[in-house]
């Protein structure tokens, strides 16, 4: 079961992101902050629940939460500054958008560079320990997940829609096929094997 909070005397905000190891898109982070007497059995870390799950989750948590918010950047950005800066970019930027400002942080994974005087704990698997946590990750990952739909309509070859900008072969074909659009980052290994020829023309109309 998960635990609710690891300071209770404090207003925390869980903060996790989405699409980190992704060859394509923004990378999405969300902050939320749960009431003390949240509970849900079906809370857990997004990547153990399915879509229709993760969907349903987020309807309770924009519901009953105190506060949320979502942080994006940008694939040029990621490209400038490396994806962990922008992961962690992405975080901050979600915490600016709170409502509530929070007390303490509590961060998924073991990286994470302070924001402002706020005090924050980095929770290896920390989705599938804190509510919280778990809240923000299914909110970046549907969130980014819309996101991809909506990048699929205008490029449906890469098919989107099915790995959201992950590494799959099927992605990988496409980029050899029709080569990087401009929501590739072009900094990442975007063939893999590197024994495809890649045109790093950026196509308007791949179809």
């Amino acid at each position: 079961m998960l635990l609710p909070y690891l300071n209770p005397d404090r207003i925390e905000a869980g903060c996790d992101e989405a699409g980190r190891g992704c060859l394509a898109g923004a990378v999405y982070a969300a902050a939320v902050i749960l009431p003390q007497d949240f509970h849900n059995e079906q809370l857990n870390d997004s990547k153990q629940l399915s879509e229709r799950q993760r969907y349903a989750l987020r309807e309770v948590i924009v519901r009953e939460a105190l506060a949320w918010a979502i942080g994006v950047v940008s694939p040029q950005e990621i490209d400038r500054i490396n994806i962990l800066n922008a992961s962690i970019l992405a975080m901050h930027r979600a915490i600016d958008g709170l409502s509530i400002r929070p007390q303490h942080l509590l961060i998924d994974g073991n990286r994470f560079k302070k924001y402002q005087d706020l005090p924050h704990t980095t929770i290896v698997k920390g989705d599938g320990k804190y509510l919280s946590i778990a809240a923000a990750s299914i909110l970046a990952k549907t969130c980014r997940d819309d996101y991809m739909n909506r990048l699929h309509e205008e490029y449906p070859a890469y098919g989107w829609d099915k790995n959201k900008g992950y590494p799959t072969r099927q992605h990988r074909a496409a980029i050899a096929a029709h080569g990087a659009t401009p929501h590739h980052r072009m900094t990442f290994n975007l063939l893999g094997d590197g024994q495809m020829e890649l045109d790093f023309s950026c196509p308007d109309d791949a179809t």
